[in-house]
């Protein structure tokens, strides 16, 4: 089973997200109600805090959000530097693993941990094609109903843009051209042109009526 299969794709997005579940459980039990990896609950809860001038409270909730962006550019420089997201989530898993063994507040781990978090919202990939977060569920839930509507409907494929444009170019040329040969008295219209008008014109006789009769 390698890593680019399905059965290995599922088993490490089921893992990251079961990580990222605990860590919010965990984090909002043990940490003063602060979520480590759900950062939409953590702006939902500073901006009651704010609403309710408990402002050290919400600096709690605040300071997550910041780590959890550290975290995620920290995740993505690692992986342009050495092309793989292996290095992010073993620093993830250090962290985690670290975090408990430190004699610290609450309130530093959950910021730790929150840079885990972030480093596995960067890290994680794709699963199938697809892209699917294992830290949040509300956009893994909007494009899941997105595949389930375009399953059962499918939409219709659509021009490629490239094609479109140089259909419209060619058309547009062959207008010009048209209407450029048809100002002309001794040259008939091109073919090319014609048919880029949608039809074809048959060269016309510009000789005089006396010139058509001796000729026949």
């Amino acid at each position: 089973m390698t890593a680019t299969t399905p059965a290995w794709q599922l088993v490490r997005t089921t893992t990251l997200t079961a990580i990222a579940g605990m860590a919010d459980a965990v984090g909002y039990i043990t940490m003063g109600g602060v979520f480590a990896a759900n950062m939409t609950g953590n702006t939902v809860l500073a901006g009651i805090a704010v609403a309710a001038r408990q402002h050290t409270d919400a600096s709690h909730h605040f300071l997550p959000l910041i780590a959890f962006f550290l975290g995620s550019m920290l995740s993505r420089v690692l992986s342009r530097l050495l092309a793989t997201p292996i290095a992010a989530l073993l620093l993830e898993a250090a962290l985690l693993v670290g975090v408990g063994f430190l004699p610290i507040a609450a309130e530093s781990a959950v910021l730790i941990v929150a840079v885990a978090m972030g480093l596995q919202s960067s890290a994680s990939g794709p699963f199938c094609g697809n892209a699917v977060s294992t830290v949040v569920v509300t956009s893994t839930l909007t494009r899941t109903a997105d595949a389930i509507v375009d399953r059962i409907w499918p939409a219709r494929k659509s021009e490629p843009p490239v094609i479109a444009g140089l259909r419209t170019l060619y058309l547009r040329l062959g207008g010009i051209r048209i209407g450029r040969d048809r100002g002309r008295t001794d040259h008939s219209i091109h073919p090319l042109s014609a048919a880029a008008a949608g039809g074809t014109s048959a060269p016309r006789d510009t000789r005089s009526p006396q010139a058509s009769k001796g000729h026949r």
